[in-house]
């Protein structure tokens, strides 16, 4: 009997994902908190305006109702938008689900409290940790949902879950690895994204492939920084979670992170930007937990600081730009 997951959002990623699972084998039941998106997935098995020309099995379930979709579950896969995870899951605890793990999709820290989304997974379902993973990497939904080769990591601290998730998710187009690194895995997915929109700002002002190489290797930096002061395991930002999502978001059409910070660098406002987009660019929020996070574990990180200045304080792309290329010069430090 094939294996029942829930997969609760459904997004351009949820639907990725359910299509891909399906595929695998697996009993698939996808679920959607609004209700005009409900019904217009199951009018066109599918979102037009979320993932294009991508149309899910007639076996994949659809709901609107939370209870119908985690009532028979083994695996409750997450992708939630970050800042919307918390109360999907006081939800979800209140139906006390017995599904035996939880799979994260989402890449943000929350608000306020600076969670990574596996602690707020613990935090209010009141899991122990062995039940968690979180999945990250290069992985637009717009090409895993082509069968485009695409290579991803999980991160937890069951080994067994972890290489149930992996064979579970793996296939000829989509390759999950292991790692033990939580911390290292769910920081490297969210912070790139900050960068992503530093790194379209940038595009957005006129800069080229220079600057672009210059802000990829130098988030890195500040990303590594900030994980190894929160203990994660630097090497893990040499990998997928890291360098691999960090390229990828910067530089790929499909970044909606990117897409925001290409518009503002061409002088559009964040809130006229945010209301013309159907899907989460979740680096806008990250912004502000990441900065709070660099005070917070006193952390240089300087693209981080400007990305906060342009979005929240107003500050013009050009002056941010000038101050990052006018700080004090210093040898090149890594970590």
């Amino acid at each position: 009997m094939s294996e029942r997951i829930a997969i609760l959002g459904a997004g351009s990623w949820g639907m990725a994902v359910a299509r891909l699972l399906h595929r695998n084998g697996a009993d698939v039941i996808l679920w959607e908190y609004s209700r005009s998106d409900f019904e217009i997935l199951v009018k066109h098995r599918g979102h037009p305006d979320k993932l294009k020309d991508v149309r899910l099995d007639d076996t994949i379930d659809l709901t609107n109702d939370l209870s119908e979709s985690v009532e028979r579950a083994d695996m409750v896969v997450l992708a939630i938008p970050s800042q919307h995870l918390r109360g999907v899951l006081m939800d979800l605890k209140n139906l006390k689900t017995q599904a035996p793990g939880f799979v994260n999709l989402a890449k943000g820290i929350e608000i306020g409290s600076l969670l990574r989304m596996s602690e707020v997974i613990k935090e209010v379902l009141e899991l122990s940790s062995d039940r968690i993973v979180s999945i990250s990497g290069p992985s637009h939904a717009e090409e895993v949902v082509h069968d485009i080769p695409t290579a991803v990591v999980a991160a937890g601290s069951s080994a067994d879950l972890i290489a149930h998730i992996q064979n579970l998710f793996s296939n000829q187009s989509f390759r999950v690895y292991q790692s033990e690194d939580l911390i290292g895995v769910e920081l490297g997915g969210a912070l790139k994204n900050i960068i992503a929109i530093a790194a379209g700002i940038a595009a957005g002002i006129g800069t080229g492939d220079n600057t672009l190489g210059a802000l990829i290797t130098r988030g890195l930096a500040e990303i590594s920084r900030l994980g190894t002061a929160m203990g994660a395991d630097p090497l893990t930002f040499s990998g997928l979670s890291g360098i691999g999502d960090l390229v990828t978001t910067c530089s790929s059409r499909h970044s909606r992170n990117r897409f925001v910070g290409y518009n503002i660098g061409r002088g559009e406002k964040l809130k006229d930007i945010l209301a013309g987009m159907t899907m989460v660019a979740e680096g806008v929020q990250t912004t502000r937990s990441g900065y709070a996070l660099a005070e917070r574990h006193q952390v240089e990180m300087p693209i981080t600081r400007e990305v906060y200045n342009v979005l929240f304080v107003d500050k013009s792309p050009s002056e941010a730009m000038g101050d990052l290329m006018g700080r004090t010069l210093k040898a090149e430090i890594w970590q």
